[in-house]
């Protein structure tokens, strides 16, 4: 079963963990070269973390913000960015070819990647640049106990047998966008430590504006208090908490940068 959510974002939530967030965003920009003429659309732009970054290092490019939250485009602000839309990156298309199509922690939402990615790349001027960076921690206790938790507890709604991770290993990318041109594949695990919590885990401060959402999103308020205080008590065994109340989380995530030919 796929766990998806309909609910729009919650910014403040998200944004309460924006420095931990934004630090893979600057690692895949670093790795992006000059680019031809073109915008520069940051699709998935949530509440325009990377914009400012993406301004200074392309300045002379037209800069888009492209989310398909309300909330987070408000938030995200026209200041920041020469345009802003709220689309689904599914069915999202640009009027012009871009030069870079910047993703920043969105794409592990959409499905069928090698179709995805051939799609987005199609858009692109050549010469231009596609980089991505996904969350690859599906397999880590932070998110194998959502699923067997859930599963636990409320057989009725979610069932896993089937379950694919939505993210596929470093390898798996590089031969599925080398026919598109050249691509730069990585994988990096950000050992992030999280501040002490007045109440729960801090673990769980960090995943529930993220991966915990689809969760709790299909249950009422009394299950989601069950829900929540059953994972902080999971949650204190692989990720014990240290004598300052903090935590250390390691986290994971997978990287691509694919230059089309010009």
């Amino acid at each position: 079963m796929s766990v998806t959510s309909e609910k729009d974002w919650d910014p403040g939530t998200y944004a309460r963990f924006r420095g931990l967030r934004l630090r893979p965003a600057m690692d895949l920009l670093a790795q992006v070269d000059d680019l031809p003429a073109g915008d520069v659309v940051d699709l998935g732009c949530g509440n325009g973390p990377a914009a400012v970054a993406l301004r200074l290092r392309f300045p002379d490019h037209l800069l888009i913000g492209v989310d398909n939250s309300p909330a987070m485009l408000k938030i995200a602000g026209a200041e920041d960015y020469d345009a802003l839309y709220e689309a689904d990156a599914l069915v999202w298309q640009p009027t012009t070819p871009p030069s870079l199509i910047f993703s920043n922690a969105l794409c592990h939402w959409l499905p069928d990647h090698p179709q995805l990615f051939n799609r987005l790349a199609c858009f692109i001027a050549p010469g231009g640049t596609l980089a991505v960076q996904m969350p690859r921690q599906y397999m880590a206790p932070s998110h194998k106990l959502l699923r067997s938790l859930a599963w636990e507890m409320f057989p009725d709604r979610f069932e896993f047998c089937n379950w694919q991770t939505p993210v596929a290993p470093p390898a798996d990318y590089a031969r599925m966008l080398s026919p598109l041109g050249d691509v730069k594949v990585w994988e990096t695990q950000y050992l992030q430590r999280l501040s002490a919590v007045e109440a729960g885990h801090p673990v769980r401060h960090f995943t529930q504006s993220t991966g915990m959402r689809p969760f709790v999103d299909k249950m009422d308020e009394a299950e989601k208090l069950l829900f929540t205080t059953a994972y902080d008590v999971a949650l204190a065994t692989p990720y014990p908490v240290e004598d300052d109340g903090s935590v250390l989380f390691p986290f994971r995530r997978v990287f691509f940068v694919l230059n089309l030919p010009s």
